[in-house]
């Protein structure tokens, strides 16, 4: 993994172990369209070489937030058919993430909001910090999870504590 990304820091620790930072702590590590690209390219490039890395430790930079979601004041100067496209591409994001034959061990070190929350919960495993948050926080607004909140949710925690 030599690749340069403009919002993620990937770090080999060896043994085939590889350590993804979502590096936008400025913004609570909110997800834009340069991070989905980024993200999206990370995990083809981990898809295309089976068994060369072991398992992948996914965490955010600083200690405010794991990931809060999408980029707010992005989407707020978008067209429908630019967030149509950021859509599209989040979802082939989520896709390859999924698909991904390396565990991935989310390392939650603050706040998981909306789309935050739903990439912790394409995670294998979840290791969160005392102060690790989880919200669906979009549902508040009447927007739906755009990759699959609402059905990841109860299957991990089972549907009673997804309802809280």
């Amino acid at each position: 993994m030599d690749r340069d990304y403009e919002t993620l820091r990937v770090e080999d620790r060896g043994e085939g172990l590889l350590l993804l930072t979502l590096n936008r702590p400025e913004v609570a590590n909110a997800m834009n369209t340069q991070m989905g690209r980024d993200l999206l390219a990370f995990f083809d490039e981990v898809n295309a070489a089976p068994g060369q890395q072991r398992c992948i430790v996914m965490t955010g930079a600083g200690d405010k937030a794991f990931c809060a979601g999408g980029d707010l004041k992005e989407r707020l100067g978008m067209s429908d058919e630019t967030w149509a496209a950021q859509h599209l591409l989040f979802e082939r994001m989520i896709r390859a993430f999924i698909g991904c034959p390396v565990p991935v061990i989310g390392a939650i070190n603050g706040a998981a909001y909306a789309g935050g929350c739903e990439l912790a919960l394409c995670c294998d495993f979840l290791y969160a910090s005392e102060t690790a948050r989880f919200a669906l926080t979009e549902v508040t607004l009447g927007i739906m999870p755009g990759a699959g909140g609402t059905q990841n949710l109860p299957r991990a925690v089972g549907e009673r504590r997804a309802k809280e």
